[in-house]
């Protein structure tokens, strides 16, 4: 007698062939940073061919020197709403971390070195106040931060007028060890007429050390698990809460980072009391293919639409727009993103993972 089973529900039913346009839906959907790349394209040979000058090694120079920052910055909040967490504070951690480099500097007469670990120190204890106390209370990590960012920000104007007696703290280029510093993070190099700067080699650094991160380690699996499934997560041993705070000083550091090149670059700090990179960084993140919602996104798109901020607004300069045109702008970018994440919400179940 045969040993053979036969299937209960008799036999399986033949694959239905996907056409051409949904197989490079899926393949797009794999990757979050093809819209940006798209957007890149685009956008600079609009504005190229109205302004020359805009592919001029000095139009390539300023839209880099725009970029870097932005990138920087960009790329750490990116990891950051793959984990499914947001971070307003990291514009001000850079500037108040920069005010404590200044104030150790001017005030106390430490050199410029043991002035930035200590100001690095003091951002990387922000993170993990923020981290852990998003871990610990359940708190929406908007709020959080958002009460971080009104702390630092107020904080800050208080401590310079009182210190320093302005919002305004220069004079650092006499301090010990200034030289080395301006080397590691304020040299430049001349390349026809454009001067190219040293933040857009830590901004190449920032991208692939969180692209490796992202994509080749087990850390990455934790964040695309903690923002994408986090209570499966959590069951199958997901350091959910680590993976969080870690997030949180990777954009602390990257916050002391930023405002470490603006010190450097301007021998001072201004605090300004506005809030606008905060939200910059978020919408280069989401415009880089990044779900508000976690587990989805790209490191490298996040550095694409910092490009894509810089190129619209070098080439709204060049070609003579009022400059106001440039927030319409983003924020029509931005809603363009917002409606490509809602199609990829909608059909990421149905890609096919490898």
């Amino acid at each position: 007698m045969s040993t053979e089973r036969l299937p209960v529900f008799g036999p399986a039913a033949p694959a239905v062939p996907r056409s051409a346009g949904r197989r490079l839906l899926d393949r797009l959907l794999a990757r979050p940073s093809a819209g940006a790349l798209v957007g890149v394209v685009a956008v600079g040979l609009f504005f190229t061919l109205q302004a020359p000058a805009l592919l001029s090694s000095g139009g390539i120079a300023t839209v880099l020197d725009i970029a870097a920052p932005l990138g920087i910055g960009g790329v750490a909040v990116a990891l950051l709403l793959v984990g499914g967490q947001f971070d307003l504070s990291i514009g001000v951690v850079a500037v108040t971390s920069s005010l404590i480099t200044a104030l150790l500097v001017t005030e106390a007469g430490l050199g410029i070195w043991p002035a930035l670990l200590l100001s690095l120190a003091a951002a990387l204890l922000i993170g993990a106040v923020n981290g852990l106390l998003v871990v610990g209370t359940g708190l929406p990590s908007f709020l959080v931060t958002l009460a971080t960012f009104l702390v630092l920000q107020g904080g800050s104007l208080a401590i310079a007028s009182a210190i320093a007696g302005s919002s305004r703290v220069s004079g650092l280029a006499v301090a010990s060890g200034w030289q080395s510093a301006l080397a590691v993070f304020g040299s430049t190099a001349q390349l026809g007429s454009g001067r190219f700067r040293i933040s857009l080699l830590w901004w190449l650094v920032a991208t692939a050390l969180t692209t490796w991160l992202l994509w080749r380690t087990r850390f990455g699996n934790a964040v695309f698990a903690s923002g994408g499934a986090r209570r499966a997560g959590r069951e199958l041993g997901v350091p959910v809460a680590r993976t969080t705070v870690l997030l949180f000083l990777g954009t602390a550091a990257a916050g002391w980072l930023i405002g470490t090149l603006g010190l450097v670059r301007l021998g001072g700090v201004q605090v300004d009391p506005a809030l606008g990179s905060e939200i910059e960084f978020i919408v280069v993140a989401v415009i880089g293919g990044c779900l508000l919602t976690g587990g989805y996104g790209s490191t490298v798109g996040a550095s694409l639409g910092a490009l894509l901020y810089a190129v619209a607004r070098e080439g709204i300069s060049l070609v003579g727009w009022d400059p106001r045109w440039f927030q319409a702008f983003l924020g029509m970018l931005l809603l363009v993103a917002l409606l490509a994440n809602g199609v990829v919400r909608r059909r990421l179940r149905a890609v096919p993972r490898s």
